[in-house]
């Protein structure tokens, strides 16, 4: 046992070095991690903080007056535009100068003081359906907001019917609270996959892999030898971006460090054994990369991570079930965010555990085999 771990103990040695000795590599390895969490923590979102709009306002009225007022405190939307007639509309949403148009009647005051209903109508540029969604919502709010103001100030009795919100486990609704628990996993499995890829590839290149092959070193030592340092780099990056979702970003983690890394564990030696493979059917580091990068693409859409895998086509609902990244972020956003431990995301380590079976033994075999 002892001169096996010896001889394990000195393959990641020499995988390690082969990693950190150049220093633009150990730059490549963390920066572009840290650099990715901040993009996404700040550009990748779906929260709206700047809808500019364009006003015609027909009625010109004291009503009218208030309501934009309500809409116009709210931060979010800002004027960019005061129209005077119906064809100045298309020019400012032809040129994308602004999200939405807010047209009022000129009868509005009229039908609101005789307690007629008085519509207002939304002219959205869809071409970005999301956004443009998003924004109607932030309006109807707004409109809902004077509605209860009006029927208050008018004396009228409250509604019956009352719907009061409260958002759990993300009380603020932002984007970033779900996107960057996720992102501890997608981010690092990147830089893990391709540097287990590379590992066997560049030996073949370099022309060492038939002299590691003819060492006293079995297949199964030298596959835990080249997996140990790709599994320690994944966490050590796993752990940068939790401390900028943590320090930076300031999302509380409700969860157990215990539990949360565990569950990376187990995820990223899934990762690794796919790397592996890739990397022992490549002939050269050029083909593991474009295998590589040929395999992230897919994994990132069907994770879940930008869309719930549950409103995706049932056939690619099964093909999901062969990528590690959909139930590594699942485990990572609910102990993060719900505080939930293992009883609980138990169900995920399970199929990462089958890929880890199935991948690291299939690594270890073409080895043996040397297929190219």
């Amino acid at each position: 046992m002892t001169d096996f771990l010896l001889r394990i103990a000195n393959l990641c040695r020499k995988e390690l070095l082969a990693i950190f000795k150049d220093p633009a590599s150990r730059v490549i390895l963390f920066v572009p991690a840290i650099m990715q969490s901040l993009i996404f923590g700040y550009a990748a979102t779906y929260d709206l903080s700047n809808v500019p709009y364009a006003l015609l306002d027909q009625s010109r009225t004291g009503a009218s007056t208030e309501l934009i007022a309500h809409l116009d405190s709210t931060g979010v939307f800002h004027r960019m535009a005061t129209l005077r007639t119906q064809a100045d509309i298309r020019e400012v949403i032809d040129t994308e100068k602004a999200l939405l148009v807010i047209q009022i009647a000129p009868n509005f005051e009229q039908q609101l003081s005789a307690g007629q209903p008085a519509a207002i109508q939304l002219i959205l540029d869809a071409r970005n359906s999301n956004t443009a969604g998003s924004a109607a919502g932030y309006v109807s709010a707004v409109v809902e907001h004077y509605n209860a103001e009006l029927r208050t100030r008018a004396g009228a009795p409250p509604s019956p019917l009352t719907i009061e919100s409260r958002a759990w486990f993300n009380p603020n609704l932002q984007t970033r609270w779900n996107l960057l628990p996720g992102l501890i996993a997608a981010l690092s499995m990147l830089q893990t996959l391709l540097l287990t890829a590379l590992s066997v590839a560049r030996e073949r290149e370099q022309g060492t892999f038939d002299q590691l092959l003819v060492t006293p070193m079995s297949p199964l030592e030298i596959m835990i030898g080249k997996a140990l340092p790709p599994i320690l780099v994944g966490l050590a990056q796993s752990t940068l971006i939790l401390l900028v979702a943590l320090f930076w970003f300031r999302i509380p983690m409700a969860g157990s460090l215990a539990t949360l890394y565990t569950g990376l564990v187990f995820f990223t030696v899934a990762s690794v054994g796919i790397g592996l493979s890739i990397s022992a059917v490549s002939a050269n580091m050029q083909q593991a990369m474009l295998y590589t990068f040929v395999l992230l693409m897919p994994m990132m859409l069907l994770s879940g991570l930008t869309t719930p895998v549950r409103n995706m086509p049932h056939a690619l609902q099964v093909i999901t079930m062969a990528n590690p990244l959909r139930f590594a972020i699942d485990l990572v956003q609910r102990v993060y965010l719900e505080g939930v431990g293992l009883a609980t995301v138990w169900h995920n380590l399970i199929p990462l555990s089958i890929i880890a079976v199935v991948t690291l033994p299939l690594a270890a075999w073409l080895f043996r085999h040397r297929l190219v």
